[in-house]
């Protein structure tokens, strides 16, 4: 018998944040900060917040010491805006870039451990595409904690949020925003170890779920990582917006997807061919290796596609190598170890003998649900959505672009967290309250997981999950034409139809696994076949969105893709305009933020 779908508990807080890593705590500690009577909800899809996929942030967060004799601010806003192929939004860049030493401060102050040299102060490593004196030689700005940067920041922003009483729905996940006169209330939520759904009513309520990685095959995202807050927005009529801008990381290791921190190569770490041939000078003569990743990727994949590539014997794949060996024992035992020990532990090599296998891998989305300057979730460029906020992965404000620097992800999490926190912590001034609503189950809500647990049919759930995978992977990868696009996007129409017969073994509300992959695989379709039709529709390459049948950027395309999902599965695509205000505004530095060709 199908168990009827209805909420069990009406639970009433000032703010739901849903998606409780780095960048929902940092905004949840920011808003306690200023008013510290406030009650908030937190909602993590795993067994506690410090297995969010923050913690496996390894290499470090860009920062400038405004005292620094060399670097400055303005070198750091260059290079994000360079790097994100002059899309990203520079109000936001000089918002972000500007406040960041105070934050490493407030990150130190709090506890997190920061390398730090003989001297006692920070130490720093240098990362693709940073430089000084607006792309001169490479800048040392990234500051760090060994090699598992993200777990300080989580353990830091995690225990604040414990102080203060933030009361966390583990293993959970939301099922549905809830609205009123057009104004966010709160979201439904379903509490997967008990087998109940929720409703959580709210003044604000904040998404913060991450990336997307999950929609293709190899990738460096944690399981959990499925697209889930863009679902929800785009399910309730919101518009995500940049979503073709999907980042590979260079050096994946082969087979298990695992990231090789950039950090190995900004110790002086070489990506070599199948010949031992170093290969970056031909595509980057000045930066090599430490060029953007989009770049890096790219380089790679060509490599491989012209036979220089080596063919990994265990897993079938090509690749090219990292070496490593001339790392000092420093580097692989104490600054790093945690990374070169992934070689060891994971396909059985020694770093400091042997050559380590990587290729592109799934790293990090550069759109998200649509966001301003401080976090408000917008209907389109003029409109924003009251009461629901957006920040981290899962938003777009945008700080990145269409391709992100190394360390700015990390720099964007708790910056703009805090940035958020303050805007929320206003509103909660004079925000309405969310009222008192029935227990009754939202009407989307309970069609759709009673959907689930009814549907007949002899369709595998893993099945449709991995051929979608397949389908993004080798369709709206590294390299897009229209020809594969189109492919794709008739492919994962397929698959949506497919999944409608997907018969679960169990129909138990109560632990059921299969249920939440269920509820996953809706996401991963909605976000996937989103994601296909913006890459179809930008007919140009910028960034990390790279199509081969129009290799160079064109102005024509010099704005943000709004992407909406509608009612029948089709997406109505729109825009918002790329901020330019460092350029406009004149000054000094402006000729350095126009649109610039991007040469390293």
């Amino acid at each position: 018998m199908t168990p009827a779908i209805r909420v069990h508990e009406l639970v009433k807080k000032d703010v739901l944040i849903i998606g409780a890593g780095g960048a929902g705590l940092r905004t949840a500690v920011q808003i306690l900060s200023r008013r510290p009577e406030t009650s908030i909800a937190a909602v993590t899809k795993v067994s506690s917040p410090q297995k969010s996929h923050t913690t496996t942030a390894q290499g470090g967060v860009a920062a400038v010491d405004p005292k620094d004799r060399i670097d400055r601010p303005e070198y750091h806003m260059f290079d994000t805006w360079k790097g994100s192929d002059c899309s990203a939004d520079q109000n936001v860049i000089k918002t972000i870039v500007d406040s960041a030493w105070e934050q490493i401060l407030w990150l130190d102050a709090h506890g997190l451990h920061f390398t730090r040299n003989e001297e006692g102060r920070f130490s720093k490593r240098t990362f693709g595409g940073h430089t000084l004196h607006f792309g001169g030689p490479s800048a040392f700005r990234a500051l760090f904690e060994a090699d598992r940067t993200g777990k300080g920041i989580m353990d830091t922003v995690w225990a604040e949020s414990l102080k203060n009483k933030v009361r966390f729905f583990n293993q959970s996940l939301a099922t549905e925003l809830l609205f009123k006169d057009e104004r966010c209330i709160g979201a439904v939520i379903f509490e997967a170890r008990t087998g109940t759904f929720t409703m959580v009513l709210a003044k604000a309520t904040l998404i913060s779920t991450g990336g997307l990685g999950q929609v293709f095959k190899i990738t460096t995202n944690c399981r959990q990582n499925t697209g889930d807050g863009l679902a929800l927005a785009l399910r309730q009529g919101l518009p995500v917006m940049d979503l073709e801008a999907v980042q590979f990381h260079p050096t994946g290791i082969v087979g298990p997807g695992i990231l090789a921190s950039e950090a190995l190569r900004g110790e002086g770490g070489i990506l070599l061919n199948k010949d031992q041939e170093p290969f970056m000078e031909r595509y980057a003569p000045k930066m090599k290796d430490l060029a953007p990743r989009d770049l890096v990727s790219r380089s790679i994949e060509n490599e491989i596609r012209e036979g220089r590539g080596a063919v990994h014997p265990e897993h079938n794949l090509p690749h090219v190598w990292l070496d490593i060996r001339h790392l000092s024992e420093y580097v692989h035992k104490v600054k790093l170890p945690e990374i070169t020990g992934f070689f060891s532990k994971f396909i059985g090599i020694d770093p400091k003998v042997d050559l380590c296998p990587v290729r592109p891998t799934v790293h990090y989305q550069m759109g998200g649900v649509p966001v301003n300057a401080v976090g408000e979730v917008q209907q389109d460029a003029q409109r924003i959505v009251p009461g629901l906020f957006a920040v981290g992965e899962s938003a777009c404000a945008s700080f990145h672009g269409f391709n992100r620097l190394a360390t700015n992800s990390l720099l964007e999490l708790f910056t703009m967290g805090k940035c958020v926190g303050d805007r929320i912590a206003d509103f909660l001034q004079e925000a309405p309250d969310p009222g008192d609503t029935a227990r009754q189950a939202p009407e989307q809500t309970a069609a759709q997981f009673s959907g689930y647990l009814q549907a007949k049919g002899s369709e595998n759930l893993w099945t449709i999950r991995e051929a979608m995978r397949s389908v993004m992977t080798e369709k709206c990868g590294v390299f897009r034409k229209e020809s594969t696009i189109l492919e794709a996007i008739e492919d994962l129409k397929e698959l949506r139809e497919r999944a409608a017969h997907v018969r679960l073994k169990s129909s138990s509300l109560l632990m059921n696994q299969e249920l939440v992959d269920r509820f996953e695989l809706d996401n991963l379709l909605d976000v996937a076949l989103t994601l296909a039709e913006g890459a179809l529709a930008r007919k140009e390459s910028r960034g990390a969105h790279s199509r081969e049948d129009y290799p160079e950027r064109s102005d024509a395309f010099q704005y943000h893709t709004l992407a909406f999902l509608q009612d029948n599965g089709a997406v109505r695509l729109g825009k918002r305009p790329i901020d330019m205000s460092l350029f406009r505004e004149g000054g000094e530095h402006a000729g350095h933020f126009d649109l610039l060709e991007r040469k390293y």
